[in-house]
């Protein structure tokens, strides 16, 4: 969304001598939702819209010059996510090709980095880049919040990324952080064939006070989608690829045997 919609927001609040708090009361909305607008991190649904309009008394403008949320790009690719995963309830990952990021060890993120990455990186912004995904992971040290579901194509278990050592250590993390019942995890066996998640990486997250989102990625770009529609319709593909996942327990047998593959041994 372009910054001049949530500019303007700001501009006409400020004018009204309004704070984000009065002006959530007074259009029923919450202060984190006016603030995401105002950063230019959420398009407004037309109802919110329109009750802005009525709030600030400017007409239909806010209604009438509401930006296309289907095509507002992500800053960087991942920054608007990243914000919203850290104010996430809940986060539904599926991961198509290697570990969901919050889940990835030091030695993991670093051959993701070294070999994803094109233009490669230099040492130092791969340092960065390792340091700011271990930051990421800091959310799963709250032992309640927020609820974390992974869906894994089997593809992630198999792929050696970093080597054999790497992947054992990978899998076994999150073998604990299964049996510690901090996180739920399921695999995609390739077994299943074609499922309705096979295109691309998608994070479904939820709010305490605001919508849900959902964050869909794929080769050099990404994009937060917020329209309710379209929320659903990933939330509905996500459901059924669930649905044809291993249980719980057989995923987790699964991850145990392929980290033994790769030279584990209790």
């Amino acid at each position: 969304m372009a910054s001049t919609y949530g500019d303007w927001l700001r501009q006409q609040r400020e004018a009204a001598g309004l704070t984000q708090q009065d002006l959530a009361v007074a259009a029923v909305m919450t202060r984190s939702h006016i603030s995401h607008i105002e950063a230019g991190r959420r398009v407004p649904s037309k109802e919110d819209a329109n009750r802005l309009d009525r709030a600030l008394n400017t007409g239909n403008v806010l209604s009438s010059f509401r930006p296309d949320e289907n095509s507002r790009p992500v800053g960087s690719h991942f920054e608007v996510a990243r914000e919203f995963e850290q104010q996430a309830t809940m986060i539904r990952e599926f991961a198509l090709s290697y570990m969901p990021g919050i889940l990835q060890t030091e030695r993991y993120a670093h051959a993701v980095l070294r070999g994803a990455a094109f233009p490669p990186l230099s040492g130092e912004e791969r340092d960065k880049a390792v340091v700011t995904r271990l930051e990421r992971s800091e959310i799963l040290a709250n032992p309640a919040s927020p609820v974390v579901w992974a869906l894994l194509d089997e593809a992630v278990l198999r792929r050696p990324i970093g080597g054999s050592d790497v992947m054992a250590e990978q899998i076994l993390r999150v073998v604990r952080l299964v049996e510690t019942e901090r996180i739920r995890v399921h695999v995609m066996p390739f077994s299943l064939g074609a499922h309705p998640l096979l295109q691309s990486l998608v994070t479904l997250m939820w709010f305490e006070d605001q919508p849900p989102v959902a964050y869909v990625e794929g080769l050099h770009t990404g994009k937060v989608h917020d329209a309710p529609a379209m929320v659903e319709r990933f939330q509905g593909a996500y459901d059924l690829a669930l649905g044809d996942a291993l249980p719980l327990k057989e995923s987790l047998a699964l991850m145990r045997a392929t980290a033994k593959d790769y030279g584990h041994h209790d």
